[in-house]
């Protein structure tokens, strides 16, 4: 019997796994706010609380902070998202018991009617969601670009496309020309034999 095995399996082998909690952890701690399904967000939350705590505990005990971050970074495995929770998470969770992250359940998956589930931190900087990742709003003057950019493509002369007629023509050049160098003899002597007549 399997006792003492309270982690879900989540369909992946141990690798896979522990690949990607480390790929999520490091994804809610830059962004405090992501999407996933129900049961990886039960998985992930005591994952990231961990190294939290390790964060807290390193600003608590400076001679053990190396150890700790260390010990953060072979989780992790991201050196940058590590900084920012030794720096900010653990200053801005430092008189909080525990509890950083809380799930709201965010309805069924279209495709396959998994449970979804919105994973964040506590407390989150809402300027972070979405850093690095591309626009976050589509804004104003950004669709004044696209609008820009669209009436230069109107203005600007397009090249024009070879008639068929003129396609044609070549491609049949380019084949006459493979064809003569396929039928094309190879080089050879030519030996000539002349008979010896008795005069």
């Amino acid at each position: 019997m399997k006792h003492g095995i309270k982690q879900r399996k989540l369909g992946r082998e141990s690798a896979h796994r522990s690949a990607m909690l480390a790929n999520m952890a490091a994804a809610l701690v830059k962004h405090e706010q992501i999407i996933t399904t129900l049961p990886k967000a039960k998985e992930l939350k005591p994952y990231v609380e961990k190294l939290i705590t390790l964060g807290k505990k390193a600003l608590n005990n400076p001679k053990q902070a190396l150890a700790n971050r260390r010990l953060a970074i072979s989780r992790m495995r991201d050196q940058t998202q590590v900084g920012k929770i030794f720096s900010v998470l653990a200053e801005r969770y430092e008189s909080r018991d525990g509890g950083y992250t809380r799930i709201m359940k965010a309805g069924f998956r279209y495709g396959d009617a998994a449970p979804m589930a919105v994973i964040e931190l506590v407390d989150r900087d809402e300027s972070a969601k979405g850093k690095d990742s591309g626009p976050v709003e589509f804004v104003e003057s950004d669709a004044e670009d696209v609008a820009e950019k669209a009436v230069k493509a109107k203005k600007a002369p397009a090249k024009k496309a070879p008639t068929k007629a003129k396609a044609d023509v070549e491609s049949k050049s380019v084949e006459g020309k493979a064809e003569k160098k396929k039928a094309a003899p190879k080089s050879a002597k030519k030996i000539s034999k002349t008979k010896k007549t008795d005069v």
